[in-house]
């Protein structure tokens, strides 16, 4: 297995979950994270961290390959990833009255992507701290997509 996981080629695509509670989002971004070849995720605040067997399930294993790290806020992971490369765009995923539409942004690496909780979204703090907020079009009744769902589908318009 070792010698497999030296020939992943990292992307320079940076994943800050902020306070994402449910385990199984956690781990399906730990799948989505390999899939891609993403240097990092992030878990802030209220995020379970492996190991945790939840996690290790929903995410099939990769929890156990892909960079990880612990910050205590997504401003922090913020703060992190911009000192790493002062070049990076620092994408929120969210709906907000200032949201584009995913597809009107250019996306170019080194970019981190913000994503929040469940429920209440990203923090304002960590919003403020983002170069650009973008969202999904909803066209049904249901306002929004989950959270790993979102990801998924601006993850691959980068890729």
């Amino acid at each position: 297995m070792e010698g497999d996981l030296s020939k992943i080629k990292r992307r320079q695509i940076y994943i800050i979950c902020d306070n994402i509670l449910d385990t199984y989002n956690i781990g399906s971004i730990f799948r989505l994270a390999d899939a891609i070849g993403a240097a990092r995720v992030y878990l802030c605040g209220q995020c379970e961290t492996p190991p945790n067997i939840k996690i290790h399930r929903a995410a099939i294993g990769t929890d156990k390959w892909v960079p990880w790290q612990y910050a205590s806020t997504a401003v922090e992971a913020i703060a992190n990833v911009k000192s790493q490369n002062s070049k990076v765009k620092i994408v929120a995923i969210e709906q907000t009255k200032k949201s584009k539409d995913f597809r009107e942004i250019e996306y170019k690496e080194p970019i981190a992507f913000v994503v929040g909780h469940e429920t209440s979204g990203i923090s304002k703090e960590a919003l403020a701290a983002c170069d650009e907020v973008v969202e999904l079009p909803m066209y049904g009744i249901n306002i929004s997509l989950n959270v790993m769902v979102s990801l998924a589908i601006i993850l691959y318009q980068v890729v």
